[in-house]
């Protein structure tokens, strides 16, 4: 891999955190996809950058932060931190998931498979509990 290999999963957090959909669609080859949660799968740029646009605006304040990163060949692991206060309810969510990454020769993402638990997320949002 080549060495921004190195760097990836920091460099990928901080394209989401500096709250541009173009910089985070960038990670992804032209026909890369994203499924989140076991959802429908989001390909190409545009759709990604469309996801990417849905959590700023749930999320004004968008912070991801890397809390770890794997790599193994083609494969990957991003683990993360979302925090950010929900543009409607106004209460702070603080939640960790992580995504799986098949990356191709340039080290941009094929196929990546995201997880995180909902029903904390929806909690959070809605004031149920407090983030950790």
């Amino acid at each position: 891999m080549p060495k921004s290999a190195q760097t990836l999963g920091h460099d990928y957090s901080a394209a989401w955190s500096s709250r541009s959909q173009a910089a985070v669609a960038s990670f992804y080859s032209a026909d890369g996809q994203i499924v989140i949660n076991g959802g429908q799968p989001m390909r190409g740029h545009a759709a990604i950058a469309d996801m990417a646009a849905g959590f700023y605006a749930a999320f004004p304040d968008l912070i991801v932060r890397c809390d770890d990163f794997r790599i193994a060949g083609k494969h990957a692991l991003f683990l993360w931190t979302l925090e950010g206060h929900h543009a409607e309810t106004k209460n702070f969510v603080k939640v960790g998931g992580w995504e799986e990454w098949d990356l191709d020769d340039q080290s941009k993402v094929k196929s990546s498979l995201g997880w995180f638990d909902t029903v904390e997320y929806e909690d959070q949002i809605a004031g149920r509990t407090r983030p950790t």
